[in-house]
């Protein structure tokens, strides 16, 4: 295949953004080199984003895939319109062969040509953010600015981060190294070692629905950069966003003289449920995954061949002790629960507020009094539809509705979920956040944590012991949780977050006491803590080549988005020894 990027191309256009990355990761400084806001693209971007958009509706998405047997697609947008685009559907005893037979070339090109090839795929699909948006926008649910973002910017930052993590890893090593050992009067035993990165094999990217590009990219990246070949099996309802990514990557590859089947795509016919056979198969040595306990757990279990990294089910909490900025905590808290309707692995569930009250700088507080100020500051943020369809997005499938609907009926609710028209898409289905109120009271979740899988918020047997706060219900449903005092809360956290596990927890406290106590728990637990939050930070967002997103450490996920370990094990150090 003829090259059109010449390795000295890729490295004057990219190894300062390399470099770059590479020093963000070590000082943990903010930084990034793709552009937040939609008009740093230029005049008509949005304009032909959105053309290019639908251009893409009602068509077949071509890839030059080999062992094509088909077409197949049926996405829905959340928002309403069928997007009617096919896919190619490929038998995979021909495509996982072909996948590997570029891997030698892949390899010997070594972890600084891998990283430049990689950064020309972000670069290509950062100058079409535009298009991509209205993807994620139309497959996830999210609005278009949050879509525009973290389907796009945010999620090429982890995808750069991922790779500066792997070449950081592979270069920790000198590729050639003389070695001599003196013998006293005899001559010294020399010789010549070099070291290879060798790359596990195919790495297998099970997307998910509701964070197709941003959960997606650091596994992808993270592979390719270590020299493995990645299949990309999206979610049944989130396929074009990682489509276009494979097709912009494959176009790359083969620019740059690689075998562009390294990068490839698995769409599955409805209800052929592929993940599963792939996954076990011998050819497949990495799974990334992102979604339910029930399947990362199958994977964990099952998929013994392969080195599985998994995001799960968590719930994330936050211990509301007391605050110095009473309403610039519900500001901040309000946002937080409201953010993409609470369809984040990131937002707050449970919020754990004595019963007899905080102390604020407002005056004393009871329980009911912060719950209904919270209610309240949600429905003064959402009370504005059009500010509220920019906000809370599109609700991403049906299973999410029923959850949010019977969730009403598991306690008192401190604040109803009310419809919202969309004024473009009337068949969204659009809704505010449901708080209600929860018994946190010692007996009835230690009770509940000593034994019991009765069926809980999530409507199966999930281990809450029938205490619906114990287990994850993804949607706007958050629990107000009367605790009998901050050091049951503390008790309360631990045990969520070791038996549940937790993607982020939150605290508000004046107490310097108090403040240590909580960091204690989550750095036993390894649990990523957001200390008195009132600004326009907040504990659902995590920015790449700073924040940790996840620890690993605790049941909601076995890795964290991105350190050393994402990388390390994608790949082996090989030794070759000749005499010198």
């Amino acid at each position: 295949m003829a090259a059109q990027l010449s390795p000295q191309q890729l490295s004057e256009k990219h190894r300062p953004t390399l470099d770059q990355a590479l020093d963000a990761i070590r000082t943990r400084a903010y930084w990034s080199p793709h552009p937040e806001h939609p008009k740093a693209y230029g005049d008509t971007a949005p304009a032909d984003g959105l053309a290019a958009f639908q251009a893409l509706r009602g068509t077949r998405l071509e890839l030059d895939q080999p062992g094509l047997d088909g077409w197949t697609g049926g996405e829905v947008s959340p928002y309403g319109p069928a997007l009617e685009v096919e896919y190619p559907h490929t038998d995979m005893d021909v495509l996982l062969p072909a996948m590997r037979a570029g891997m030698g070339a892949w390899r010997a090109a070594g972890p600084e040509a891998r990283a430049l090839v990689c950064l020309e795929i972000l670069s290509r699909i950062s100058a079409r953010t535009h298009e991509f948006a209205h993807a994620v926008m139309h497959t996830s649910g999210q609005a278009f600015m949050m879509a525009f973002q973290a389907g796009g910017p945010h999620a090429q930052d982890r995808g750069l981060e991922a790779v500066a993590y792997a070449y950081a890893e592979q270069s920790r090593t000198p590729s050639a190294a003389d070695w001599s050992k003196p013998q006293g009067k005899r001559d010294p035993l020399e010789l010549r070692k070099s070291f290879t990165a060798a790359p596990r094999g195919i790495s297998l990217l099970i997307g998910c629905n509701t964070f197709p590009t941003w959960n997606g990219y650091p596994g992808l990246f993270a592979s390719l950069a270590t020299g493995n070949p990645v299949l990309v099996k999206p979610h049944p309802r989130a396929v074009l966003p990682l489509a276009l990514t494979v097709r912009v990557a494959r176009d790359v590859l083969a620019e740059a003289g690689f075998d562009p089947n390294l990068v490839a795509l698995a769409v599955e016919r409805p209800g052929e449920g592929i993940a599963k056979t792939l996954a076990v198969r011998p050819e497949i040595r990495i799974i990334d995954y992102t979604g339910s306990t029930a399947f990362g757990d199958w994977l964990e279990t099952h998929a013994h061949q392969a080195q599985v990294y998994t995001e799960k089910a968590g719930v994330n909490t936050v211990l509301v002790d007391s605050t110095d900025d009473y309403k610039g905590m519900l500001a901040n808290l309000a946002f937080s629960l409201s953010l993409y309707s609470g369809q984040m692995c990131t937002t707050p569930q449970n919020l754990l507020i004595p019963r007899d009250g905080i102390a604020t700088d407002a005056g004393e507080k009871s329980y009911d009094e912060v719950v209904a100020d919270l209610a309240a500051a949600v429905s003064g943020l959402l009370g504005d539809d059009t500010r509220a369809n920019g906000l809370l997005g599109a609700l991403v499938n049906p299973d999410v509705k029923a959850r949010l609907e019977a969730a009403a009926a598991l306690g008192d609710v401190a604040l109803a979920s009310r419809e919202i028209a969309h004024p473009d898409f009337p068949d969204a289905v659009v809704r505010t956040p449901l708080m209600v109120k929860a018994d946190g009271s010692r007996k009835t979740w230690e009770r509940a944590t000593e034994g019991g899988t009765k069926t809980g918020a999530t409507g199966a047997a999930d281990g809450s012991g029938g205490v619906p706060y114990l287990a994850e219900c993804f949607g706007p449903v958050s629990f107000a949780v009367a605790v009998d005092s901050t050091s049951d809360a503390l008790e309360l956290l631990r045990r969520t977050v070791r038996d549940k596990g937790a993607m982020t927890v939150g605290a508000y406290t004046t107490s310097k006491e108090t403040e240590r106590a909580i960091e204690d728990v989550c750095l036993e637990e390894s649990a990523p803590l957001s200390l008195n939050l009132t600004g326009g930070v907040y504990v659902n967002q995590t920015a790449a080549f700073s924040d940790f997103h996840g620890s690993g450490g605790n049941p909601a996920a076995n890795a964290a988005l991105c350190d050393a370990a994402f990388v390390a094990n994608r790949f082996r150090t090989v030794e070759v020894r000749r005499p010198a």
